[in-house]
């Protein structure tokens, strides 16, 4: 029984430890995608100054497939990338303004700078801000986060 319990222990410290795909699922602890609720929270997380993942989906089984990649994306790129699920259907005005009709799709939101001129001011509560919206058009797994970032010079650190 000594060596069974050794092996699971052995076995138990791979998974937890091995980058690559063992055929288990990885424990990612609890969920660090950030549901969308309103513009305002968006603008806030998009201040905090680091890059934003944004996921604009709707019901289809490819979107299952992608909540998968997207929480081991956002369990490994945290705190260093924001990631965010926005759920079209109840959110439909967000999502039109992005100008797609093909669900689900991924842009990268980043460096968010107050807009030097804000033009005509409306309202003085009212904050413009500037900042760079990239597509995501890589592989949408692990690998193609990884690359992305790498490609596009953002600043990560793996926690595995």
């Amino acid at each position: 029984m000594a060596d069974g319990s050794f092996l699971d222990r052995m076995v138990s410290q791979l998974r937890s430890t091995c980058r690559y795909y063992t055929g288990h699922p990885k424990d990612l602890g609890p969920s660090r995608i950030i549901p969308f609720t309103s513009e305002r929270q968006f603008v806030q997380l998009l201040h905090e100054g680091r890059p934003v993942v944004v996921a604009f989906t709707i019901k289809c089984t490819y979107t299952q497939h992608l909540d998968k990649v997207l929480e081991e994306a956002a369990a490994t790129f945290h705190p260093h990338v924001k990631f965010v699920r926005v759920e079209c259907p109840k959110y439909p005005g967000f999502c039109l303004t992005r100008q797609k009709n093909e669900y689900p799709f991924i842009e990268v939101f980043y460096n968010p700078e107050q807009a030097a001129s804000p033009g005509k001011v409306v309202d003085p509560n009212v904050t413009k801000y500037s900042v760079k919206v990239l597509p995501f058009n890589y592989d949408q797994s692990m690998y193609g986060f990884r690359e992305y970032f790498k490609k596009h010079g953002f600043k990560y650190f793996e926690t595995n």
